[in-house]
């Protein structure tokens, strides 16, 4: 393991982790986010909001009950977990990476603050995802192949190989390369639609007939959500010396998506009605070069990665334009050249450029010495070009963004967030080998700056703050009219870590962690709104990990309490604008588990469990204070100095239970081995339960929205292996459960989720996203 940024066994590592390795991630057919996130007790994840898309790569992902349930934006919160591709972040705003799991050495999950070693992205935990490396030692390749079938949907397939060539007795590269296919499975099911104001009606069913108050699409078809991905990594290592080496890795995938990854409950339970193209190109490479080395007795490492990723969408946003028409008649402001109504239906032309480049520089002492340090330098910019185009087919030149044809809203902007750190910890062996303190610190300085244009025309709305009539330049800027605003923020401070550990004895360890974390604040993209603070989560734990019965079954865990304090809170406000509010503080009581154990020479069971109780110690007004701080007393009557309205109370009282995360969460796996004559064979089993979870932290909102329930989950498979080439069978989620991931809806929840408004939808227009229904497949691999 090399959580702590050295190497070490996973037994020795006073830290609550979770892996998953190499031979799991084959075995439970693990390919990408959605197949090894169910495995991971302490991560809970979601998708969807304000119109963004919802498939590969969009998600925003939890650990600990750490979550908000704030819709997710281009422009909100940096991520509470931070990712790495090895020892590089591949973290940005809307989601990591969604990388192809293939040829990967293991998965580390690194649940609870990981603020002194990892930073700004890891406040709630860090997951890690690491590659196998080149080996000089000889030459190694392979391939594999699959096909998949699932249930109400198509047919995917899957090619991978890799070679591992040694160039020297001390120089190999390594070539990895994949293409995935994933079948689709809902349906865009043909309806028709008819916004009140102007009578107008629109149909995306391919036997249309145009006439004058209907207009055509016909983008109906089956098996809507199919996804490609193909990508490639390439790495050199060398051993200049026996003791240094360095190793240049070049990465890339592109995946690119059709359709919605969530379902309309009034159409289907996996169907929708959607009139405009539907797809996401999302496209990234990433440059690293890691180089390792001594200076005395004093390991040096050195990280550098370069990432570029390109993003480049069309969602169809008909609903927002549907359910503004209903209820505030939007449609009457909408018309073309001649002054007539038209269709107000709205669909959304974005991209997102990120580039992220980083650097690491660490030495640690020999592991073996009884005063250990480990202490570096960190620095990172981020940089997020983004372009969202809300457009209205023929509408009028004098209601459109100058210079953007049919545009009624642009958000053109940049944005880049710095973060400069140095970092440390120290350990001391008090009595070798059985009791080691540790202390640790981070001191670092972050930036966020956010400028650019978002609005309307003047001629749209010619009295607003922000868009052409709030602009504060003269100057056009990205092609839009001009900045109307031009704003950053500076962040410093530190955070700490102490820990005890106590080896009982050499198989058997307890420890006991204050450690925090915390994320940055920023720049609301609504430049009329305060900036967001930082927000801080401090853990106290008491974990064990320990080996039994010779080794051959281990019983690790953790029992803690997080304090979350002044949590960012993103929320959809007018107009479809992210806001992000600092809410309060909210504590999480947690217990974490994990057991493996090799009951037999053919049986291994293992299991991972966590509980969680994760409620507010103090309302959410949904408001602050002069000073930016979030206001905890507002009873019934009390005015909201931002809007002069008065509330009818807080929007969450104290105790209210965090969104996203179930209490309980659990998985159980069974894996048997047996000879089929000179063949090795298996058989496996897993069973996935999550449990309730809430939508929103807002109880409003939550009740439109309704509970995420309780579901169990079963994936089977079998396999046999002779000679290099193995040939696996599976069937995932046998009972074809519609097992609910995540809610959201297009526009602000009070409006598109309205319920008893719209006959049509008498309980709003809630999407919801389910895990992939059964599929059966076939995976054949041969090694050399």
């Amino acid at each position: 393991m090399t959580a702590q940024k050295r190497t070490e066994n996973l037994q020795k590592v006073p830290i609550s982790i979770n892996v998953l390795a190499a031979d799991q991630l084959e075995a439970l057919q693990v390919q990408n986010f959605n197949d090894y996130v169910k495995y991971l007790p302490s991560v809970t994840f979601q998708q969807g909001g304000g119109g963004i898309a919802t498939g590969p790569g969009f998600a925003t992902i939890y650990m600990r009950g750490v979550a908000s349930g704030g819709n997710t934006n281009h422009s909100g919160s940096q991520p509470s977990v931070g990712v790495y591709l090895d020892d590089q972040p591949v973290t940005t705003i809307q989601g990591p990476l969604d990388i192809h799991m293939y040829d990967i050495a293991r998965i580390e999950v690194l649940a609870g603050p990981q603020g002194t070693l990892y930073g700004a992205s890891a406040e709630a935990g860090a997951l890690r995802i690491i590659t196998n490396k080149p080996d000089p030692k000889g030459f190694a390749a392979n391939y594999t192949v699959g096909i998949d079938q699932v249930d109400h949907g198509g047919i995917g397939d899957t090619f991978e190989g890799m070679l591992n060539i040694p160039i020297s007795s001390n120089a190999a590269v390594r070539l990895v390369g994949w293409h995935e296919h994933d079948a689709g499975y809902i349906d865009n099911v043909a309806g028709t639609r008819t916004f009140p104001v102007s009578g107008i009606s629109v149909s995306n069913a391919d036997n249309c007939t145009p006439s004058a108050t209907l207009q055509c699409f016909g983008h109906a078809r089956k098996d809507y959500n199919d996804v490609n991905t193909n990508g490639a990594r390439a790495a050199l290592k060398v051993d200049l010396n026996d003791d240094w080496s360095i190793t240049p890795t070049l990465m890339g995938q592109q995946t690119i998506s059709h359709g919605s990854f969530a379902s309309d409950p009034v159409v289907g339970s996996l169907a929708v009605t959607h009139f405009y193209p539907e797809r996401v190109d999302d496209r990234w490479w990433q440059g690293a070069l890691t180089v390792q080395g001594k200076i005395g007795n004093f390991d040096l490492t050195y990280a550098y990665a370069h990432l570029k990723r390109n993003q480049e969408e069309q969602t169809d946003y008909n609903d927002y334009s549907f359910w503004y028409d209903t209820l505030l008649q939007y449609g009457a402001y909408i018309n073309d050249n001649s002054g007539a109504l038209i269709n107000p239906s709205e669909y959304i032309t974005d991209r997102d450029h990120y580039t992220n480049s980083s650097h690491e520089l660490r030495l640690a002492s020999p592991s073996d010495d009884r005063l250990r340090l480990v202490a570096g330098a960190f620095w990172q910019k981020q940089k997020h070009d983004i372009m969202q185009d809300y457009q209205i087919n023929g509408l009028a030149d004098s209601l459109s963004v100058p210079g953007w044809p049919n545009t009624i809203w642009l958000t053109r902007q940049m944005r880049y967030d710095y973060d400069k750190s140095v970092f440390g910890e120290l350990s001391y062996d008090f009595i070798p080998d059985v009791l080691t303190g540790t202390i640790g610190g981070r001191y670092f300085r972050t930036s966020n700056h956010l400028y650019g244009y978002y609005g309307f025309s003047k001629g749209f709305s010619p009295n607003s703050s922000y868009g052409e009539a709030g602009c504060v330049s003269p100057e056009q800027f990205g092609g839009s009219p001009c900045l109307d605003f031009n704003r950053r923020v500076n962040e410093s401070g530190s955070l700490g870590k102490v820990n005890l550990t106590w080896n009982i004895t050499p198989t058997k360890m307890v420890y006991l962690t204050r450690s925090e974390g915390f994320r940055p604040g920023g720049i609301n993209r609504a430049g009329q709104i305060p900036p967001y603070q930082a927000d801080f989560l401090t853990n106290l734990e008491l974990g064990w990990k320990t080996t039994w019965l010779d080794n051959r079954l281990s019983f690790n865990g953790a029992v803690f309490r997080e304090t979350w304090n002044h949590f960012q809170f993103n929320v959809l406000g007018p107009n479809g604008l992210t806001i992000i509010e600092n809410a309060n503080s909210a504590r999480i009581n947690g217990f974490e588990s994990q057991l493996n154990w090799q009951a037999s020479y053919n049986l291994n069971l293992s299991a991972g469990v966590a509980f969680y109780d994760a409620k507010l110690t103090a309302p959410y007004c949904g408001f602050t204070d002069a000073a930016n701080n979030p206001v905890t007393y507002c009873p019934a009557g009390t005015i909201n100095p931002q809007t002069g309205h008065a509330v009818s109370g807080p929007q969450a009282p104290t105790g209210t239970q965090l969104p996203i995360t179930p209490r309980f969460k659990g998985n159980l796996i069974a894996r048997y081995t047996f000879d089929l004559g000179s063949a090795d064979a298996f058989v496996q089993a897993a069973v996935v339960h999550v449990g309730e979870r809430t939508t929103d932290l807002r109880l409003v909102e939550r009740s439109l929205l309704g509970n995420l329930p309780a579901y169990n989950s079963v994936d089977l498979s079998a396999g046999v292996q002779k000679n290099g080439w193995s040939v696996n069978v599976y069937v995932d989620n046998v009972f074809d459960k519609r097992a609910a991931q995540y809610k959201f809806t297009e526009c602000g929840v009070t409006k598109c989720g309205a319920h008893d408004v719209v006959p049509q939808y008498p309980n709003g227009q809630v999407y919801t996203g389910f895990s992939q229904p059964r599929t059966i497949g076939i995976r054949f691999k041969q090694d050399f």
